[in-house]
């Protein structure tokens, strides 16, 4: 069994300069340095410190990896601090500012377990060798009540996970989480700690960060894998979401923006009351339309849409013919849906749907179909169409 201990060790005249966030130089000092070492006298290797220390990890890493294999060490080293609960101390793997932030990075990526830590940290750098000696990080909970937390978050997990049938398929259990937080959890800019999974799992208000580290940490503690990705959206700021794998393919997954009320508060409309699934599971094909991953790691092709809610449910349309579609809103009408959804498989067999649907009178035997069988004499109907998913959805109110 390896052991390591913490050993006392000067670097003479070691001159260090504290690096912020932004990269700006604040001032210099000469401190001790603290090396953990193994009881042999050898130096410490961080992945068997961390199985030592009883801190290996259950989940798949894919930031970790994705990093260089020369930043494996100080992504373990972080990773095993942070776990310590060790907010501020030496720092003994040899890596540049901008290196230990790309692992710094990693390990928040890909643990949202992790839900104590800020937005900001400095390290110190030093003057001679311009690698990283010593850090200290921001927090948002006391280290008194993480264990307390901790064990709040693993119970608001489990309720969700507890409500999944043991039979159910990855992909069931994907949409499940996906239901769970658009059901629970409501989009607040305003909310507390909506950066990390507290405010959707313990708050039920949050962000995009909050909403895509929740459905990570829950797949995770199903022993599914889920990563972190982030990015911008077209024609505004920055954002988070999800990327999962199903048998050999990779998926996205957007819980924010699957969620009604955060459809309601962009548009300003307030009326949509129905899941958006075209999030769920999705190509990068339709999600790329809307959103740009940044390169903080390489990511894989998403392109089967062998899990798309609409062609697993019956509600897509290779083409528009006008007799199937006919069909499908006389049924749903006669089954007392609320709303049909048509996903179509080409912008023409859309654009064909769209015109004998709101121009061509399309509508009227379902409308008429409709006030029969409810005894009134008039209807009112509301839709809502996605021209970047080809998508309609009718309201039959």
């Amino acid at each position: 069994m390896f052991r390591f201990l913490k050993k006392p060790v000067k670097y003479v005249t070691a001159v260090l300069c504290t690096v912020l966030f932004a990269g700006t130089l604040t001032g210099c000092s000469v401190v001790e340095r603290v090396q953990y070492q193994w009881a042999d006298g050898g130096e410490a290797h961080w992945e068997e410190a961390a199985i030592d220390a009883g801190l290996q990890t259950q989940v798949e890493e894919y930031y970790y990896d994705h990093l260089p294999e020369e930043l494996h060490e100080a992504y373990r080293e972080i990773y095993v601090h942070l776990m310590k609960n060790e907010d501020e101390g030496s720092f003994l793997s040899e890596v540049s500012v901008d290196d230990f932030w790309r692992a710094y990075y990693a390990v928040l990526a890909d643990h949202p377990e992790i839900f104590w830590i800020g937005t900001s940290a400095q390290v110190e750098e030093s003057g001679l060798s311009h690698t990283v000696v010593s850090y200290s990080l921001e927090t948002t909970v006391a280290q008194k009540d993480r264990a307390s937390l901790k064990a709040e978050l693993e119970a608001a997990a489990d309720a969700c996970i507890d409500q999944i049938s043991s039979e159910a398929s990855d992909y069931e259990k994907i949409k499940y989480v996906y239901e769970y937080l658009i059901n629970t959890v409501d989009y607040d800019a305003n909310g507390v700690d909506t950066q990390n999974i507290q405010s959707a799992l313990l708050y039920q208000k949050s962000v995009c960060a909050g909403y895509s580290k929740a459905f990570q940490y829950i797949l995770h503690r199903m022993g599914l894998f889920c990563t972190y990705v982030t990015g911008t959206i077209t024609g505004g700021g920055d954002h988070g979401w999800n990327m999962v794998r199903i048998g050999d393919h990779y998926y996205y997954v957007d819980v924010t923006w699957g969620d009604p009320v955060f459809v309601n508060k962009i548009d300003g409309e307030g009326t949509d009351t129905v899941i958006n699934y075209n999030y769920l599971c999705c190509t990068q094909t339709e999600l790329f339309r809307t959103h740009v991953p940044s390169d903080a790691v390489e990511l894989p092709e998403c392109m089967s849409d062998d899990y798309n809610y609409y062609k697993l449910n019956g509600f897509y349309y290779e083409t528009f013919d006008y007799n199937t579609i006919y069909n499908a809103l006389m049924n749903s009408v006669w089954n007392g849906e609320s709303s049909i959804v048509m996903k179509f498989g080409s912008s023409e067999a859309y654009e064909s749907a769209k015109y004998e649907l709101f121009e061509n009178g399309m509508l009227t035997d379902p409308g008429q179909y409709l006030m029969e069988i409810n005894g009134v004499t008039t209807w009112n109907y509301r839709y809502h169409t996605e021209e970047e998913f080809c998508l309609i959805t009718i309201y039959w109110k």
